[in-house]
């Protein structure tokens, strides 16, 4: 299939698409929303010589506390939830409009998966150093990875019209899920759950 019939394909492909992305933009959109409050609690916190200790700290391994306040927590010289509540609500968006049974043209659908591209890889930094590094897990984060993953997938199988990813985008999602969760089972193990 060539771009431009990719590029004509009838709006109502993308409506099914088109929901999916407003639904997984509005979870996104309230982790990172989460995200920030939590860290403006904790600067309140920190401001008042006070110790704070979030509804999402569960364990010694599980801690929003130490991810937020990590220095890849701010990967860009501000909290990293910034970007995922812009990023989101432009997903969520983009995915109304989709939903109406609107037609994006083929530039437009360029820059949604240049901004998918730079979901997938930031997401993948941070698991890598989430698990690895910072030896944290934060729970509104994983709601953010679990977002982003099929959302990325969809875009890039709708913008490549690649025969693969029509075929097993299923597949694909799941097995990026079971790689996120086997890496962090052999990390941590059974003590993810462990008092903190």
């Amino acid at each position: 299939m060539n771009s431009d019939a990719i590029g004509d394909e009838m709006p109502t492909a993308d409506r099914g698409i088109g929901i999916f992305l407003g639904i997984a933009g509005a979870i996104g959109t309230w982790a990172s929303s989460l995200l920030t409050l939590d860290n403006i609690a904790l600067l309140e916190a920190q401001a008042a010589d006070k110790n704070l200790e979030l509804a999402c700290d569960i364990s010694a391994f599980v801690s929003c506390s130490n991810v937020i306040q990590s220095a890849q927590g701010q990967a860009f010289g501000f909290p990293n939830p910034f970007i995922g509540i812009i990023a989101f609500s432009v997903l969520m968006t983009i995915g109304v409009v989709l939903a109406t049974g609107a037609r994006l043209p083929r530039w437009m659908w360029g820059g949604i998966q240049l901004g998918a591209i730079f979901g997938a890889v930031f997401i993948s930094w941070l698991q890598y150093e989430s698990i690895y590094q910072i030896g944290k897990l934060c729970p509104w984060c994983m709601v953010v990875w679990i977002v982003t993953i099929p959302s990325v997938v969809l875009i890039t199988r709708r913008f490549t019209g690649w025969r693969f990813l029509s075929n097993w985008t299923g597949l694909i999602i799941a097995l990026w899920y079971v790689t996120i969760a086997a890496l962090i089972w052999f990390q941590f193990g059974s003590s993810l759950w462990a008092g903190a």
